[in-house]
């Protein structure tokens, strides 16, 4: 399992980079980097990790992160099945964690960007026109090359920094607290949880997956990600619920059982836990509201 991804992807000759990413899926790795980290989601689906949030994706997902915030875009289990008609395609930005300048950053007039990437500290996801303009700017930027590539970003940049349709993901004060070693741990996790949430999980099961006694782990996780292992799992079979019933229609009783819930009252109480509303509330509300893309299952 590699180490958290520490070493720059900018080369020394550039303020920035843009990769278009195609692959049959996305990097299945919980990492970190010193860069700023924008990135678009063109085609794919599965469950975002941006530090203690969990949060279902699609296409048109879009997501600005800061400097060494723990992230994962895991693509759903299908994905991993070496189906040749079935990939995903992203664009992403890295920028330099001391962007644009320590000189200009302190300036007036780069009050406004100061402030937005101090938000992005805790992860910002970009939501309705905002994304999609972002989206459309991104895919225009990888045409562009040398000065006329910067400018542009400013430009995508200013739109950000000027949206109102913008919301921060982790919880206020969240920090990361990993070292290389933890992330391979917490790799390790990840993965076992997405591989088996649709099976009963066991403390005991996963604990020994990272060579500790189940209350070591315990305390481990809460320290790391900011919440039990409990509510981990928890988030991602709801979130998973989410999809089923608005994607694949399915009801209630069908999406509980599919998303790795035993009980029909114990699937109710937990998901209007995380959702504020029931299951059936929110299945209702989402084929009521005009819309483009779900946006599902955020949790902090």
């Amino acid at each position: 399992m590699p180490h958290a991804l520490r070493k720059s992807p900018i080369p020394e000759t550039h303020t920035f980079i843009i990769r278009e990413l195609k692959e049959p899926y996305f990097d299945p790795n919980w990492h970190f980097h010193q860069e700023y980290q924008l990135f678009v989601v063109l085609k794919g689906s599965g469950t975002r990790f941006v530090g203690d949030n969990i949060k279902s994706f699609e296409e048109g997902d879009v997501v600005f992160t800061g400097p060494n915030l723990p992230h994962l875009w895991r693509s759903d289990v299908i994905y991993f099945d070496g189906n040749p008609d079935l990939y995903t395609h992203g664009i992403v930005i890295y920028l330099h964690e001391h962007f644009p300048g320590k000189d200009l950053i302190r300036k007036e007039e780069a009050i406004r960007l100061r402030h937005f990437l101090e938000r992005s500290k805790l992860g910002l996801e970009i939501l309705g026109n905002s994304a999609k303009k972002i989206t459309h700017m991104m895919q225009q930027l990888l045409k562009k090359e040398g000065l006329e590539s910067i400018i542009f970003l400013l430009q995508i940049l200013n739109e950000l920094m000027h949206s109102n349709e913008i919301c921060e993901l982790s919880s206020p004060g969240y920090t990361n607290t990993l070292k290389d070693g933890d992330t391979e741990i917490m790799n390790l996790i990840h993965a076992y949880v997405m591989d088996n949430f649709k099976q009963k999980i066991s403390l005991k099961e996963v604990a020994s997956i990272a060579n500790m006694t189940p209350s070591s782990f315990s305390r481990y996780f809460k320290m790391h990600a900011n919440k039990t292992f409990t509510e981990l799992v928890c988030e991602v079979r709801i979130g998973y619920a989410c999809r089923l019933l608005i994607e694949k229609k399915m009801n209630v009783s069908q999406a509980c059982y599919e998303s790795g819930y035993q009980t029909i009252t114990n699937f109710n109480r937990q998901f209007k836990t995380l959702m504020k509303r029931t299951p059936l509330q929110f299945k209702k509300e989402y084929e009521e509201t005009p819309h483009t893309h779900a946006k599902v299952a955020s949790s902090k």
